[in-house]
């Protein structure tokens, strides 16, 4: 375990921004580029025939690792996908749900769940029916044949009710998208009782974009049923029209992400992993809650949200606010038709980085 300047200091774009804005894309690290670079050369120098396939199952093997130990989660349960939205379609895909068939979620999802949701509804005739995060369990009746919701709102930081969607797991599958959850709050998936937990590679665990990850639990095997396959999500492929699904995870993945990618995104979680997931997760919630305080003592109002390291204040003209603070060297996000900046703390921040927002803001 280092310590957090140790940390902070692998990331170039820190030494001169203040970035608070995890929640869209973590920033880089020179280990991450320099391993992308060097998987990048390797193919270019040893071309790309047996070998190269044999190191792109072995940085597959590596990422589902890391991904797992940020879930504390088996890797065997773990695929990749290309993002949080790969995976919630690819999951919602295989419910085969009929016409008439009620789905639950929320009024404050991320395009990228209301874009499969969408997709249900007009292809299939399935009712989506949208409530109030807080009350997504309370809203389950006869009808409904599956919850999909965030786990943490992409919006103001508030978290799913986990209790009462335990309770309503166990009859009909629970789909989370984990896109601010996982590698930014301590996660258990398996102890959410949820079906499937997805999550995003290039957010809080600081790969390149077009990573993700999907938590499948074993108990809902039987149910979730890939919709389409690919080459690398059969065991045995030269079986030809005999060949079978992966039994885990696997037969879930996106099977064509490249050993530059794979290695890059492996890279990128592996030093968050040496940092100490517990230290992440407890210093980044940390300093979104000293944020918090000092904004409400300020007079700001900020949204309502639970421990996590998102924060979301109301300001008058959240784009000319994001602007002022980027012409500052201060990356935060607006949230289109809503009155907040979105602020995401990681562990690479510090509270000098929260200072010179406070100074802008308050100015």
């Amino acid at each position: 375990m280092s310590a957090p300047s140790d940390l902070r200091s692998r990331f170039p774009l820190l030494a001169q921004t203040v970035y608070l804005n995890a929640g869209t894309c973590g920033p880089l690290s020179w280990d991450t580029t320099d391993a992308l670079a060097d998987a990048t050369s390797r193919a270019a120098l040893v071309g790309r025939a047996a070998a190269y396939f044999e190191v792109l199952q072995a940085s597959h093997a590596r990422l589902r690792a890391v991904y797992a130990d940020a879930l504390g989660a088996d890797p065997a349960d773990v695929a990749i996908t290309t993002s949080t939205s790969d995976g919630l379609a690819r999951v919602l895909a295989s419910l085969r749900l009929q016409p008439g068939d009620e789905l639950i979620t929320s009024t404050d999802e991320h395009p990228g769940l209301l874009g499969p949701l969408t997709a249900l509804r007009d292809l299939h005739g399935v009712s989506v029916r949208a409530v109030a995060l807080a009350d997504v369990a309370d809203a389950v009746g006869p009808t409904t044949k599956a919850v999909a919701c965030s786990h943490i709102s992409w919006v103001t930081g508030e978290r799913a009710p986990e209790d009462a969607l335990r309770e309503v797991g166990r009859d009909i599958p629970v789909i989370y998208d984990g896109a601010q959850g996982a590698g930014a709050i301590a996660v258990d998936p398996a102890s959410l009782g949820c079906a499937a937990y997805t999550g995003a590679g290039q957010k809080w665990l600081c790969g390149p974009v077009g990573l993700g990850l999907l938590w499948l639990s074993p108990a809902w095997a039987d149910t979730l049923r890939p919709f389409a396959l690919s080459y690398g999500n059969l065991d045995t492929p030269s079986r030809g029209l005999e060949a079978e699904p992966w039994p885990d995870a696997r037969r879930f993945g996106a099977s064509a992400i490249s050993a530059e990618m794979a290695s890059a995104g492996a890279t990128a979680a592996e030093q968050l992993a040496e940092f100490g997931w517990e230290q992440v997760f407890h210093r980044s919630a940390a300093l979104a809650d000293l944020l918090e305080v000092t904004l409400r003592d300020g007079g700001y109002e900020v949204a309502p949200r639970d421990r996590t390291p998102l924060l979301s204040v109301v300001v008058p003209d959240p784009p000319a606010m994001r602007d002022r603070l980027a012409a500052a060297g201060i990356v935060v996000r607006d949230l289109p038709g809503r009155p907040y900046v979105r602020v995401s703390t990681g562990a690479w921040n510090n509270e000098q980085d929260l200072q010179r927002l406070l100074d802008i803001l308050t100015a």
